[in-house]
């Protein structure tokens, strides 16, 4: 995984709120258990409708999202993330996320940002006057910054501490790759050992 220290980009002003995970990815996506290029199926449904705010040229390239309350909600899938990653999204934006969607993010990369409802609505308006407009994500200091608008969010450590070095649940196991390896010489030779 890479490391994710600053995210400045341009933002997608979803605004819209329980945006579940079936809707960000459709199931059909999850015959596929590896990871690969999903980003045809992310919001595969509403991106039939050519007025969906994704499908504008203005917003084609923002790595951002400004979302509602609730984003992420509904079953876990791992292939949501991937779909928003694979297209190129970093940054999730909203009031709350759906407890399990957020933590499948912080796994691969992505960052969810919480911030008060009033604050994003001024986000979006500044977005929708200008789609040009650059949002800047300090992930190291825990702030977002756009024009006037500088706010603090709330990270975990350890969220954030994986996020800005790039490790995953792999990297972080592998920390303790001699811990692990001694605790095996040690073990019984009639017990199961990792390989």
């Amino acid at each position: 995984m890479k490391a994710v220290k600053k995210v400045v980009g341009k933002a997608l002003p979803l605004g819209l709120s329980d945006v579940d995970t079936d809707q960000i990815a459709p199931s059909d996506a999850m015959k596929f258990s590896e990871r690969g290029n999903f980003s045809d199926f992310l919001f595969r449904d509403w991106r039939e409708n050519p007025d969906f705010i994704l499908n504008k040229p203005e917003h084609s390239d923002s790595v951002i999202i400004l979302a509602g309350e609730n984003f992420g909600c509904g079953s876990s899938r791992e292939h949501a993330p991937w779909a928003l990653q694979d297209y190129g999204f970093k940054v999730m934006v909203a009031p709350s996320f759906g407890d399990i969607f957020k933590n499948n993010c912080s796994k691969v990369g992505l960052v969810t940002v919480e911030l008060a409802d009033d604050i994003i609505k001024e986000l979006i308006s500044l977005v929708e006057k200008d789609p040009s407009i650059q949002v800047k994500v300090d992930v190291e200091n825990k702030t977002l910054s756009c024009k006037h608008i500088e706010v603090e969010f709330p990270l975990d450590d350890f969220t954030r501490y994986r996020l800005v070095n790039g490790l995953n649940d792999i990297d972080i196991t592998l920390r303790d790759e001699d811990l692990i390896n001694s605790y095996e010489e040690g073990r019984a030779s009639h017990l199961p050992k990792v390989k």
